[in-house]
């Protein structure tokens, strides 16, 4: 009988909401028991204040994003646009919610920018009760993973849009400390949140001061392309290099007023080699791998988006092929890809890379690696690699080997470029740490709320 009991659970009558068992378990919590638990439905009121939407009246629309991202302004419509012709208004400091997606989190407290917006039946909006609870406090309970996993059970249909059911969201019960309490909660986690937006901030700010440092000690501008040229202009025969007059004054646009501005159809004594990768030979399940365009983000190698290939065929590829040290791998087609490099560090080395990558193989007695690639990941080599890109006459962007040869950039002295890189690589490192500090004081504010609501045991 003792056995058996291990499997008994009880309920008393009067917290008996649903007759179903499945019910039962799957919505019950593990909340602290030091705070009274306390239904959502007594101080959440449902409001649905209608509207007939006019044609001649503009209305704001609303998204509330997942796992407590925020209410945001969707999008203003004139009525002859809207479909849906009878909706419900919002007001701030209501909470709302989707139904659809109340088990990705999607709950929200209304702000001033959304205020009088409209939503249709598939957002449920609550009147609050501010002498018991702070919605705040509610958008937070509601993001937890206990409470996500009750939303997910609460919620069904017959298809893939799973409904939270009303009844049961109002009936579940929440640990409620009092008003002052919830404020010193709310604010233990407001605090490292927003310590964690500083840091974040702090980041934007040090990507824009390499942008800036960049320019700056290689005196050239962040301008766009110019389309049109005025009046009579000259150019040396012996800078030409591609007949065509958006090309010999394209160039233009990218000079330097410090250094001299090379590329290597020009210049072929900077590079040794330029290799267009292979196309692989995949086998599943082997011990070598390739690289692909997924693999090369901006000066970082991720492994872990690498395929594998057939043993045989990757043996007779010419080891000189390889990647090796302070090589520059450049992603060479593809909308959203193309135009990535990233400097090979001596952990990448020894790696083969698919026909979609091109490998760079400086003359490092004239060009630092990592100054290459800082610049040509920069908006200067970007602007280049998409001015290579609308040139083409297909919708499939190829940067290409002589493309490649044709970017154009700022060659100072070789001490001058590593003390550039030097620079650049300290302050990357910075943002590394900020992003790290940042998504440890998220982490952080998370478990801390956690903890104080949920029972440790």
């Amino acid at each position: 009988m003792s056995e058996m009991q291990s499997f008994l659970k009880s309920v008393g009558f009067k917290d008996l909401e649903n007759w179903s068992v499945q019910y039962f378990l799957e919505t019950s919590f593990s909340y602290n028991e030091s705070y009274p638990l306390v239904k959502i439905g007594s101080f959440l009121t449902r409001n649905k204040t209608q509207i007939i939407i006019q044609d001649d009246i503009e209305y704001k629309r609303v998204t509330i994003k997942i796992n407590n991202g925020g209410i945001f302004l969707r999008d203003k419509k004139i009525g002859k646009e809207i479909g849906t012709k009878k909706q419900f208004v919002i007001k701030k400091g209501q909470f709302l919610l989707s139904k659809i997606d109340a088990r990705n989190g999607a709950f929200g407290v209304v702000t001033a920018e959304v205020d009088e917006a409209i939503i249709t039946g598939n957002f449920w909006t609550f009147d609050v009760d501010y002498t018991q609870i702070n919605p705040h406090f509610l958008s937070l309970i509601t993001t937890t993973k206990e409470f996500i996993r009750f939303c997910a059970n609460a919620s069904n249909g017959t298809t893939n849009r799973h409904y939270l059911q009303e009844e049961a969201f109002l009936n579940v019960k929440i640990p409620l400390p009092l008003p002052q309490q919830q404020e010193e909660i709310l604010k233990k986690y407001n605090d490292k949140i927003e310590l964690a937006k500083q840091q974040e901030q702090k980041v934007k700010d040090i990507e824009e001061s390499i942008e800036d440092y960049l320019f700056k000690e290689l005196s050239i501008e962040k301008i766009e392309v110019k389309k049109e040229k005025n009046g009579l202009q000259f150019v040396e025969f012996k800078t030409i290099y591609e007949w065509g007059v958006d090309k010999i004054f394209g160039e233009l646009d990218f000079s330097s007023r410090k250094y001299d501005t090379v590329s290597f159809i020009k210049n072929e004594n900077l590079f040794i080699d330029i290799f267009r990768g292979k196309s692989p030979k995949y086998k599943a399940d082997t011990k070598k791998i390739i690289l692909n365009q997924k693999c090369n983000r901006w000066n970082e190698i991720q492994l872990e988006y690498t395929k594998t290939v057939d043993e045989e065929w990757f043996e007779k590829i010419d080891k000189n092929f390889f990647t090796k040290e302070n090589d520059i791998l450049i992603n060479s087609t593809g909308e959203g890809t193309i135009g990535r490099a990233s400097n090979i560090y001596k952990e990448y080395s020894n790696l083969l890379y698919d026909s979609h990558l091109l490998l760079l193989r400086l003359n490092h007695s004239l060009v630092n690696s990592e100054y290459f690639a800082y610049l040509f990941n920069s908006f200067y080599g970007q602007q280049q690699v998409d001015k290579i890109k609308s040139a083409q006459a297909t919708k499939q962007t190829e940067l290409g080997v002589n493309n490649l040869k044709k970017i154009v950039f700022p060659l100072p002295p070789l001490n001058i470029q590593k003390k550039i890189a030097n620079e650049i690589t300290k302050r990357k490192e910075k943002i590394k740490q900020l992003k790290n500090e940042a998504q440890t004081n998220r982490e952080k504010a998370i478990k801390e709320f956690e903890e104080e609501i949920f029972d440790e045991a």
